[in-house]
């Protein structure tokens, strides 16, 4: 089996130390960053299954740290254990892209509950890693492209931007939402560089095929189905 790797992102050294231990007991390979700005080059440098993430840390907090690392990392469960105990605390957590919540002091026992339906979640998607609508397939992993069993060669941002569509299948997509998810919140939106991509992505998955997939809603944006809605 391998092995999981979990990153403890907490300043309270002693409560750190303790979680490590006891995660490396339970079978787990427990690392420490004890500010956010360590846990933020840890999270980007090397390879974790879950993240713990405290709230009030010190140079980078918890709350803006879990939004550098969904910039990057949208699969990587993280489960922020933090004495903050508000609603809107809680809230804020999980707008920030948290999957869990645990309230201090926490029970070793029940974290670790958590900690396995996570782990266990993840293992399970990694067996499916692949996105398919009508007979076009996209494996994450690979950034491998078909349609009707033939390869389709795609650039970077062309991967991306269908990655994009095809993660939100059926929903439609605003123009800011495709430029935040593919070029970054600071692209100019007034440019009309996606028109040109989905034109481009047009081509290599639709021109030549049936069912069209990606279509124009005139004024509101665009989106991935098989049938116009």
């Amino acid at each position: 089996m391998d092995s999981i790797n979990i990153l403890i992102v907490e300043d309270e050294q002693r409560l750190a130390d303790i979680l490590k231990k006891q995660l490396n007991e339970s079978g787990f390979n427990a690392e420490i960053a004890y500010d956010g700005y360590v846990g933020k080059q840890l999270a980007e440098k090397n390879i974790y299954n879950l993240i713990i993430l405290d709230i009030n840390l010190p140079l980078l907090n918890g709350y803006d740290l879990c939004k550098e690392i969904r910039k990057t990392n949208s699969n990587i469960p993280i489960i922020m254990l933090t004495a903050f105990s508000t609603p809107d605390n809680k809230i804020a957590g999980f707008d920030a892209g948290a999957d869990d919540y645990v309230v201090k002091p926490v029970d070793f026992r029940e974290l670790l509950a958590r900690i396995n339906v996570f782990i266990k979640r993840s293992n399970s998607n990694i067996l499916n890693r692949k996105i398919c609508i009508s007979d076009l397939e996209m494996d994450l992993d690979t950034k491998t492209v078909t349609r009707a069993n033939k390869k389709i060669d795609l650039t970077a941002k062309e991967s991306l931007l269908l990655e994009t569509f095809l993660k939100n299948k059926g929903k439609l997509l605003t123009r800011e939402f495709i430029i935040e998810q593919v070029w970054g919140i600071e692209f100019d939106p007034s440019t009309n560089i996606i028109d040109v991509y989905v034109n481009y992505l047009r081509k290599k998955i639709d021109k030549d095929f049936e069912p069209k997939l990606i279509h124009t809603k005139f004024g509101f944006g665009f989106y991935c189905n098989e049938t116009e809605i």
